[in-house]
């Protein structure tokens, strides 16, 4: 009321002014805000009750005190939000809790009424109402606020308060919803933890139990699962495995109880290995041959992170007999893991006998076509091989040129008639690729060797046998310094071959290379294969003669077929090679390696391929012509042109 008595004398004393120009600019200003400003409903109801210079009078009497009613005729942005939102709020409320809010704004009307009742009618009531208007609306919304969120808070602690153990079910099986699902399915496992291991996680979710029977308060019962999940501990990946791990031991363990008849102890929990479904022949032998070096299982720490991805030697004894492998190619496998059969061109020509048996062997399943199901087999042995020992660049290339020739078959034509041009794709392909190359290779190189050279060569290779040969055949006087490395010293095998057909040579170890490439007039190596970027891969060792050879100036000739060139580009020994078994680095047992494996933190590193770069190769002799080693690339483009 005293509000209203201030208003009412305000309005008074403000009909006593008389009207100046900058009132009338400011009635002016005052109506060009009221076209811009929204159609709210205080705005509709002052313009159906225009301004009269009476009233612009009294809004300029009023506003020249303190200024208070301007502020309060013109509603801030601030004020409209609230109202709305307080708006809002009732309606949410009212759904809610099925109230209505007349309470809130019962003691704000009896206000309104008496000001109204008591101020003449005249334009300066409408001051006095949004006056009276601003201040209810203001209690209005804080008051309503206030019931909305009593409203809210009673709403959710009621049902915590009447059913606190629903509230509890709900929360525990959020939580609990993954260990459930884990422990159904590890219901078939069992037994893979220890029995303190089982007791450990029992007892944590004894205790897991007691915490969630303990009641919550009622009024905290919305503020618990905010914090709950602000304050849950972030685990790793590993404490997340190791608590699954429990569980399902524990799991395993309640279930092996409750199996057991009374009176009896209880047996010994066995591991069993998870049912495997749907695995193919080939992947059963993939998953039961280990893919890496026998050793680095017990040793694992030791294993050297820069070579992991390399492929260790595998024993022969792991292989198992396979009923959809060809029993020559089975045979092929066993020597390939005992490196009974080594050499890029011997096993290339292994490699294809062993594959012409399984064309002749084959028999075309019904409904089948013959090209595509022979295909399929093909492949089959062929992966079987590289489980057996990582395959050669020659029988890569050589199994390409099979498929290539399986899509080429005519459609019209009889089974055995297909089998016979792939019988006899097989033999060119050995006559030409291996044996005419050794001869063109070797007719290239007879024009080099002259009397009183001495030649120099690494390890064994069969193409260096050939051309030393053919040079004997050719009485040439010349003699060979064979110069080998442990602990393959495939060199010997050289030796022998060469002191068999009456060839003078002399037998060194590499470390001693040095002393005798004084003596060499040239150096013939052989090579496992020539890459695309002109580097040369060769037996371990290759690469060093070639480097002490360059210091002497002596020349350095690569013998390579070209069904030996590879596509791969590669700069070191590192990024592919193939790992031989450590054991053969053993001498004996006096050596200090004749126990490495109860060692830790060692294993021996016995590389089989090296990388010699191009600079220090003067030439690669090929069956096309005596060519630089940066020759690969088009070797490569024309080689299915000319019919190599």
């Amino acid at each position: 009321m005293s509000l209203s008595f201030q208003a009412c004398k305000m309005v008074l004393t403000s009909e006593q002014v008389p009207q100046t120009d900058a009132q009338t600019l400011k009635s002016k200003h005052k109506k060009l805000r009221q076209r811009n400003r929204p159609r709210n409903k205080r705005n509709r109801l002052e313009d159906s009750h225009p301004t009269t210079p009476e009233t612009s009078a009294t809004d300029a009497a009023s506003a020249m005190p303190g200024k208070q009613d301007a502020v309060a005729t013109e509603k801030t942005r601030d004020q409209v939000m609230a109202e709305r939102e307080a708006k809002k709020l009732a309606k949410q409320a009212k759904k809610q809790k099925n109230a209505t809010t007349p309470t809130a704004a019962a003691p704000a009307t009896p206000t309104v009424s008496t000001t109204v009742s008591a101020t003449p009618a005249t334009p300066a009531t409408k001051i006095i109402t949004e006056v009276e208007q601003t201040t209810i609306t203001t209690k209005l919304t804080t008051t309503t606020t206030t019931k909305v969120q009593d409203a809210v808070a009673s709403k959710t602690t009621q049902p915590a308060a009447v059913n606190g153990k629903d509230a509890e079910a709900g929360e525990r099986s959020r939580e609990q919803i993954k260990i459930e699902r884990e422990a159904k399915k590890a219901a078939k496992k069992a037994g893979k933890g220890g029995g303190a291991k089982v007791e450990g996680v029992s007892q944590q979710l004894a205790d897991l139990k007691v915490a969630e029977q303990v009641p919550v308060p009622a009024n905290a019962a919305l503020a618990s699962t905010e914090a709950d999940q602000e304050k849950k501990p972030a685990l790793s990946k590993a404490e997340r495995r190791a608590i699954q791990e429990a569980q399902r031991a524990a799991k395993a363990q309640g279930q092996t109880k409750k199996a057991q008849p009374a009176g009896k102890a209880p047996p010994t929990v066995v591991s069993k290995e998870p049912k495997r479904e749907n695995v193919s022949p080939t992947k059963a032998a993939a998953s039961s041959s280990p893919s890496k070096c026998p050793a680095s299982t017990a040793n694992g720490d030791c294993r050297v992170k820069l070579f992991n991805h390399l492929v260790c030697a595998k024993e022969d004894s792991q292989f198992i007999n396979d009923p959809l492998v060809h029993p020559s190619i089975a045979r092929l496998g066993v020597q390939y893991a005992r490196r009974t059969v080594v050499g890029s061109n011997a096993r290339c020509i292994a490699f294809l006998h062993a594959l012409r048996q399984v064309v002749h062997d084959f028999e075309t399943p019904a409904k089948k076509e013959f090209g595509r199901s022979l295909d399929a087999a093909v492949k089959h042995h062929v992966d079987h091989l590289h489980k057996c020992r990582p395959l050669a660049v020659s029988v890569s290339n050589a199994y390409k040129q099979f498929k290539n020739q399986l899509t080429q078959l005519p459609a019209d034509v009889p089974e055995t008639e297909l089998k016979e041009l792939l019988v006899h794709f097989i033999d060119t392909y050995i006559e030409n690729q291996i044996g005419k190359a050794a001869q063109a290779i070797s007719g290239f190189l007879q024009e080099k060797i002259t009397d009183g050279d001495v030649l120099l060569t690494f390890a064994c290779s069969s193409l260096i046998q050939f051309i030393c040969e053919e040079a004997k055949r050719r009485q040439v006087a010349f003699r060979v310094i064979v110069v080998d490395s442990r602990p393959g010293c495939e060199g010997q095998e050289l030796l022998r071959r060469l002191h068999a057909n009456g060839i003078p040579c002399t037998y060194v170890l590499i470390n001693a290379v040095g002393y005798v490439m004084a003596e060499a007039t040239k150096v013939l190596l052989g090579a496992h294969a020539l890459l695309a970027n002109g580097y040369v891969m060769a037996r371990t060792g290759t690469a060093q003669v070639a480097l002490v050879a360059n210091a002497h100036n002596v020349p350095v000739l690569v013998c390579c077929e070209t069904h030996k060139f590879s596509e791969r580009f590669q700069t070191d020994a590192i990024v592919y090679n193939e790992l031989s078994d450590p054991n053969q680095l053993v001498r004996g047992d006096k050596c200090q390696l004749s126990n490495w494996a109860a060692k830790g933190k060692l294993l021996p590193l016995n590389l089989s391929y090296d990388i010699t770069p191009p600079e220090l190769v003067s030439a690669v002799v090929t069956e096309v012509a005596i060519l630089p080693c940066t020759s690969v690339p088009v070797i490569l483009r024309i080689k299915p042109d000319i019919g190599y």
